[in-house]
């Protein structure tokens, strides 16, 4: 099988195009992850609504990423619909398939794929259960199809199961892991197919022993979901299962569990092995209890819900252990390392346009940022003009490695007003005007506005130091540092100064204005 051609300048990952078979829940979550990785997707879907529905997952997408990161995506991908499965997968490097559950169905979708792509195409299959050498049968190119089950919502929800058949070649199983990797997903791979592979197993455990205890009358659907939100469901979103157990039996670890609690494995718990009658009577059970708990919210709405929550956890395990991250906290924080890697190389080499205070950041306000009144939580505002320091120290030389190489500039003094509220979702921006400089200070004012009509929310100034971080002390910044931020610096001095700039806390406004 032919490696994929390099990154293109605008996507992260090693491939630019893209065709997606299937545009419901699960096809369209896979279209907007790639999309907003900056690959060009190619669409068929014979329903006849499919570029509405796509179009709605989409805008959810781009709102819950939005909310997610501050890190700048690549330029969106290109999407387009095609009449035909040959005319999508024609020139396409991925194709993932995600039409319904049916082997006959997938088998006669996946031959035509098959027939059209080109020889060295990757084809994914979102299948949720069914074994890849059963799909593999009868395609002339069985060796580059693999299962890739993600779990919804797509293009938040960062896992995919690869799952090989007999005839899944090895290399094939490497490249997706690594484009998965490059958009931000965790590919984890299975060592040896089996039905429902390893999180449907789980979650059908779970799933059957849930419709008996309703069934049963032991609880609602309410009920049962409070027991998981409130219980073991926040510990697995951080630790899964055996980690969890492994601190459960104490200092003596997992041993002492296992041997504590295991016999109960043989007592008469569960109903895992009897299946329950869906009849009428059940399922219309279920679905009035369902209907009560959703109480008028439509999907959509349920979906932004679901999103912004899915958005504050991740956040929260990204700031975890001192902000290195834990879990999906940890990928997100790799991937938005790659997100600024990758805007840096898209960067033109000319000087921005300092005729104006420097826009530097624009993101918006995260469900994690809201308070208990409502509104923006106070220290995310020094959060954004943090993050628009640093965007300005980028853009003079001191990123990331610069950094690991033992030089940064250190934050010696702020002062912060906060001048009116952000409220959830709302855009941000923010701006730098370097108000003074030499070889070891930075003194900076950052503007931040909010809303579609830029109102401003917040103002801050800072005097930074340029430091020897291993001797823990002041040094004169490099000459190419120097070199990046002379003519910003000349540009600015150029500028009106901020009424604000030096500002004393607790100083009036009339005061304010009469030294300006």
């Amino acid at each position: 099988m032919t490696t994929p051609p390099p990154c293109s300048p605008s996507s992260l990952a090693p491939l630019s195009r893209v065709a997606c078979i299937g545009g419901g829940v699960i096809g369209g979550g896979w279209i907007a992850r790639f999309v907003l990785a900056g690959i060009d997707v190619k669409v068929f879907d014979p329903h006849p609504e499919a570029e509405r529905i796509v179009a709605e997952v989409l805008a959810n997408a781009e709102r819950a990423y939005g909310l997610l990161t501050g890190a700048p995506l690549p330029p969106r991908g290109r999407l387009s619909f095609c009449a035909t499965v040959a005319e999508a997968v024609a020139q396409a490097q991925w194709v993932q398939e995600s039409v319904p559950e049916r082997l006959d169905l997938k088998r006669r979708v996946l031959a035509q794929i098959d027939a059209a792509a080109p020889p060295e195409a990757l084809i994914g299959s979102s299948t949720s259960g069914l074994k890849p050498s059963d799909l593999q049968e009868g395609l002339a190119h069985p060796e580059r199809l693999f299962v890739a089950h993600p779990y919804n919502p797509v293009y938040l929800l960062p896992l995919v199961e690869i799952v090989g058949g007999t005839e899944t070649a090895p290399g094939t199983i490497a490249q997706a892991k690594a484009v998965l990797e490059a958009i931000g997903m965790k590919g984890v791979v299975i060592a040896r197919e089996i039905e429902a592979f390893v999180g449907d197993r789980l979650l059908e455990a779970l799933w059957r022993e849930a419709l008996w205890l309703i069934k049963d009358d032991i609880c609602d659907v309410e009920t049962l979901d409070d027991v998981i939100r409130y219980s073991f469901g926040l510990r697995w979103a951080q630790m899964g299962l055996f980690q969890t157990y492994r601190i459960a039996g104490g200092e003596a670890g997992m041993r002492h569990f296992l041997a504590q609690f295991g016999p109960c494995l043989a007592w008469p718990w569960s109903k895992l092995t009897d299946v329950v009658d869906l009849d009428d009577a059940l399922v219309e059970k279920i679905g009035a209890q369902s209907d009560a708990q959703a109480d008028g919210l439509s999907i959509r709405e349920l979906e932004r819900i679901r999103d912004e929550n899915l958005v504050g956890i991740v956040q929260a395990l990204k700031a975890s252990r001192e902000g290195e991250g834990w879990g999906a906290g940890k990928l997100l924080a790799d991937f938005e390392r790659r997100l600024w890697s990758a805007a840096g190389d898209r960067r033109a080499p000319d000087a921005p346009d300092a005729s104006a205070p420097l826009a530097l950041v624009e993101t918006r306000v995260s469900p994690a940022w809201i308070d208990y009144n409502g509104h923006m939580t106070e220290h995310r505002y020094l959060q954004v003009f943090g993050d628009t320091t640093d965007a300005l120290l980028r853009r003079i030389g001191v990123d990331l490695a610069y950094v690991e190489a033992g030089h940064s500039y250190y934050t010696v003094e702020t002062h912060l007003r906060h001048l009116d509220e952000a409220k959830l979702g709302e855009t941000l921006r923010a701006t730098c005007q370097i108000l003074a400089s030499d070889d070891k200070r930075l003194h900076l004012f950052h503007r931040l506005f909010a809303g579609p009509e830029g109102r401003e929310i917040a103002t801050a100034e800072h005097m930074l130091l340029h430091v020897d971080t291993q001797a823990g002390r002041a040094t004169p910044a490099p000459a190419e540092v120097l070199a990046r931020l002379a003519p910003l610096a000349e540009a600015h001095a150029r500028l009106p100064a901020p009424p604000a700039a030096g500002r004393a806390v607790g100083q009036k406004r009339a005061s304010l204005a009469a030294t300006a």
